[in-house]
């Protein structure tokens, strides 16, 4: 039999009909992470690009979970009713499952609010309220990295120790900083100090301290705390050497990171006390992730601090967890992945082995540092030294105080 062309091609039509379709392939699951912070004002240094290269960083030391996962980010202008717009944009036109950072207490307030209405995931590292872990926790909120009451067992209760007992407080007026000024007054106080006086400064709108850091020489307090954080610290810390205030009272910044020492110089900064939760030059695994991140730094000048490094553990956390509950469990559920991110024991490389609280709070130990005399620096970022430790279970508000409504009696 002899098969022409035209038959030779019709059954080859035929049988590319009757054959089956090759499935397509399918496509990944995604989470979208978006850090949310200050991009340029001044909380910039301590949080700000860096933030969104560590939970890059995050995402990368991670490995192929078995899903993909896209970072995007924000600023949020220090601004609640910006942060607020921002986060219900990205819940409900920009696929976002998870917001992190967030420094600016008033700010993170805000976010935690619209998290628990979409029932998405707060992920906080940057603020320091201890009302994300009280009175307004949700079951939606992680709080990481720090929190005001953590920094006033810390630095205060070493300070009244070393014989820090009476102080006076320059305080920036807003929640961080009013909780973190009567934290610190209380622990003072119980500790059989004293505190001599307070003043309020605006924030964000306020460069010259020089009229606060008058009033306070005045006061003939032996400590004055800093009850500030980011720019506002470095700005107030080299006014007062400026008036040789350093040299009559011991400054105690509250909240300050070693690129706000960097920024002073050993010179102005020495003896400083204040704390974190991390410290890059700690131990080898705070070495190595530093050694990682550091060649991204858009800003080869700075150094990684505890807020910046709270993303970098906080969104292995949470993407660990993701893991753990499954994809689409998460994404259908805020409340169900922050449920398996307190179920998970934490390790990483920046802070170690931890928990995470019922009420959200995280667990680390908190380092006292202090800043080296230049004599002491071997130079470059051999800017501190830890003085104290205090373990995660100690360094934070007890569990039965806060108020949390998670809390059982």
């Amino acid at each position: 039999m002899t098969l022409s062309r035209r038959t030779l091609l019709g059954s080859a039509s035929l049988a590319a009909a009757v054959l089956p379709l090759r499935p397509a392939r399918a496509q990944r699951p995604k989470i979208r992470i978006g850090v949310l912070n200050d991009m340029s004002g001044p909380y910039a240094d301590d949080a700000g690009p860096t933030s969104v290269i560590c939970a890059k960083q995050a995402v990368a030391d991670l490995g192929d979970l078995g899903f993909d996962v896209e970072i995007i980010a924000g600023d949020h202008q220090n601004k609640p009713d910006i942060g607020a717009t921002i986060a219900r944009s990205w819940f409900d036109q920009g696929g976002v499952d998870a917001i992190a950072d967030v420094p600016t207490s008033s700010v993170a307030l805000a976010v935690s609010t619209v998290c628990k209405e979409k029932n998405k995931v707060f992920i906080a590292s940057g603020p320091g309220t201890t009302d994300l872990t009280g009175k307004q926790c949700t079951p939606n909120t992680v709080q990481w990295t720090y929190d005001v009451y953590m920094l006033a067992r810390s630095t205060g209760g070493a300070m009244v120790k070393a014989g820090g007992d009476s102080w006076y407080f320059i305080t920036a007026d807003y929640v961080f900083g009013k909780q973190l000024d009567d934290e610190t007054t209380r622990l003072v106080q119980q500790a059989g100090g004293k505190v001599l006086g307070h003043r309020d400064y605006p924030f964000p709108d306020t460069t010259d301290f020089s009229s606060y850091l008058v009033q306070a020489q005045a006061s003939g307090a032996k400590v004055l705390g800093l009850a500030m954080a980011g720019g506002d610290t470095v700005t107030c810390i080299k006014q007062a050497a400026e008036f040789g205030l350093n040299k009559t009272m011991r400054l105690a910044a509250l909240l300050t990171s070693i690129n706000g020492v960097h920024a002073m110089g050993l010179e102005t900064a020495q003896g400083l006390l204040f704390t974190e939760s991390f410290y890059w030059d700690l131990n080898d695994r705070t070495r190595a992730v530093t050694s990682r991140i550091r060649p991204h730094l858009t800003k080869p000048s700075q150094m990684l601090n505890m807020v910046n490094m709270g993303v970098y553990g906080v969104v292995t956390h949470y993407l660990k967890a993701v893991k753990a509950v499954g994809v689409a469990a998460a994404k259908a559920s805020g409340a169900a992945a922050v449920a398996g991110m307190k179920a998970l024991p934490t390790d990483d490389d920046a802070f170690g082995k931890g928990s995470v609280r019922i009420d959200g709070r995280a667990l680390h130990p908190a380092y006292l540092l202090e800043a080296k005399k230049p004599s002491e620096s071997k130079g470059g970022w051999d800017l501190l030294k830890v003085v104290a430790t205090t373990p995660g279970e100690d360094a934070y508000r007890p569990l039965n105080e806060g108020g949390c409504a998670l809390v059982k009696a």
